[in-house]
């Protein structure tokens, strides 16, 4: 058999006049509106994008595994509450002048335990760190504490429904 040989030859000419719009983000649209409320919008889109993320992978969004109606439901609006939540605890954060990764705020309220010693007071089973002090700074808390006594707990919560 005959070989077939692909030939292919490079138009520089039109790769330097591509070059010139290389470093620019082009949006391509179909709406009339002005070009500086499109950019606005094309700009936030991450932020969008990355709530979808967060739901999907750090509040466990998917798979659900309900069938009722009411409780995918709920299953979403716990989901969305939790980000709500994260969301004003992070602006919160960076507002004080720190900012964490959405997975490093997460693990560390994953391991803010408490244990029960005897009903007498509840110890602390985790260690202070970065994050625990500026959640401490921006809730009043007092997070970074090793022993709590029921009472105060209770005033904690209380604080925190107001």
């Amino acid at each position: 058999g005959e070989t077939v040989t692909d030939k292919y030859a490079l138009d520089l000419a039109a790769i330097e006049a591509e070059e010139k719009y290389d470093g620019f983000y082009a949006v391509a649209t179909n709406l009339d509106d002005p070009a500086k409320d499109i950019l606005e919008v094309s700009a936030n889109r991450y932020k969008i994008e990355d709530c979808f993320r967060v739901m999907k992978t750090n509040f466990s969004a998917r798979p659900v595994f309900h069938q009722k109606r009411e409780r995918i439901i709920a299953h979403f609006m716990i989901c969305y509450t939790a980000l709500l939540i994260y969301r004003l605890m992070e602006k919160k954060l960076d507002l004080y002048g720190t900012h964490f990764t959405v997975d490093s705020i997460i693990k560390t309220l994953n391991s803010m335990n408490v244990v029960n010693i005897e009903d007498m007071c509840y110890m602390s089973a985790y260690t202070s760190s970065e994050i625990c002090t500026s959640l401490n700074a921006v809730t009043g808390l007092g997070l970074d504490k090793k022993y709590y006594q029921p009472k105060e707990l209770n005033k904690k919560i209380k604080k925190i429904l107001k």
